[in-house]
């Protein structure tokens, strides 16, 4: 019976009427629905995402306003009017589940590009493959221990005595200008700090160059340079990194620009008053050829809070010592030449870049351009002086 009764009634009903049907049991299941769960915080569409825009997508003018009066719609259906309010609800109660993508914090977007300019070593491994954390050298360098000290002592005074011997003792080394360097070095008034900058042509560079200071000098912590090494090739391994650590080098990341731990690290300590090197060609350069200089030495200057003395040398003979390829073995006999250029008067040039409010990255190029112009002419005379002793 109950068959009966149900072909005869879907026999009465039309198209139009199941379409209506189907309809208004959507619109009231839906409704029910979301006036259970509005209150939980989780707001649905009507099943689908074109159902809900963004008021500023589609903006509906006021009948109002001149472009209201225009343009005005016909009247809608009462059902296309609850409809419309439901919408109207749903875009004034955003919640987690809300179709609209989230507004960026300016507080958020202005601290990450600040993280972008300086990034710390922990957020370097992002960019730059780090084989080992370098992130617990900086601390340890920047507030050094008495104990650090101590070490520290032990390893500068061996390794600036194998160098004396390298390059003393068994090789052929000549220094022009020696003087200069000892002056900038041991004799410089108290606080103001000291940059050196030098071509790159072996890893023996440094320490190498420094073995032929005198003892007082080559072996005391306290007078040593800080030196900037690599982190893919000095820092490792645990052992390395704590050897090159004590031996007051810092670990640069390559690759990641001037502002990172390590160029802040030297700026620190010119504000101290201690003798920073650079190798401004950012690597060793084995093919010996004209490289743009890296910025980041021009950045040390620029923000140093006191001046520094700018020291330009160069170098010949370096890499017959410890030439770079295997199996990367001392050589003895060979002839080695060193040149040490005149101190850099920038003081007055920076202090115009800085009342002139030049841009910093142009700051930074015009120091360095100043560094790389002494290379130049420094770099033809030692080759000249290193081809006379050679012959």
């Amino acid at each position: 019976m109950l068959m009966a009764i149900f072909t005869t009634s879907a026999r009465r009903i039309r198209p139009d009427h199941l379409n209506h049907l189907a309809t208004r049991c959507l619109w009231h299941w839906d409704l029910g629905h979301l006036q259970r769960t509005i209150y939980g915080q989780r707001i649905y569409a009507l099943g689908s995402r074109h159902y809900v825009q963004a008021p500023e997508a589609h903006p509906l003018p006021d009948g109002k306003s001149s472009s209201g009066l225009q343009h005005q719609q016909p009247q809608q259906p009462k059902g296309q009017q609850r409809q419309q309010q439901q919408q109207d609800n749903l875009s004034q109660h955003p919640s987690s589940h809300s179709i609209r993508p989230p507004t960026d914090n300016p507080v958020k977007k202005q601290v990450s590009q600040t993280q972008g300019r300086q990034p710390s070593s922990s957020s370097m491994a992002s960019s730059v493959d780090i084989p080992y954390d370098i992130s617990w050298i900086f601390p340890r360098l920047r507030n050094p221990s008495k104990l650090w000290y101590v070490v520290s002592q032990i390893v500068v005074t061996l390794v600036g005595l194998l160098s004396k011997v390298i390059l003393v003792v068994l090789n052929h080394t000549k220094v022009y200008n020696k003087d200069r360097l000892i002056a900038a070095v041991g004799k410089r008034p108290k606080g103001v700090p000291l940059v050196t900058v030098s071509n790159h042509y072996s890893c023996f560079d440094d320490p190498g160059i420094w073995g032929t200071l005198p003892i007082s000098l080559v072996c005391n912590t306290m007078r040593i340079r800080w030196s900037m090494a690599a982190h893919d090739i000095c820092f490792t391994r645990k052992l390395h990194a704590t050897f090159f650590m004590y031996g007051k080098c810092i670990p640069v990341v390559r690759g990641i620009g001037v502002y990172q731990d390590a160029i802040n690290l030297c700026i620190e300590k010119c504000a101290l008053g201690d003798w920073v090197h650079v190798f401004p060609e950012g690597k060793v350069n084995m093919e010996k050829e004209e490289m743009r200089l890296k910025w980041g030495v021009g950045r040390i200057i620029y923000e140093s809070p006191r001046m520094p003395i700018v020291l330009p040398m160069w170098h010949e003979g370096m890499d017959s010592v410890l030439p770079n390829v295997e199996p990367y073995v001392f050589k003895f006999r060979k002839n080695v030449t060193i040149n040490v250029g005149q101190p850099l008067d920038l003081n007055d040039f920076v202090q115009d870049l800085k009342n002139k409010q030049v841009p910093e990255p142009v700051a930074r190029k015009l120091i360095t351009d100043k560094i790389q112009e002494a290379f130049a002419t420094l770099r033809l005379e030692t080759e000249k002086l290193h081809e006379q002793r050679t012959q």
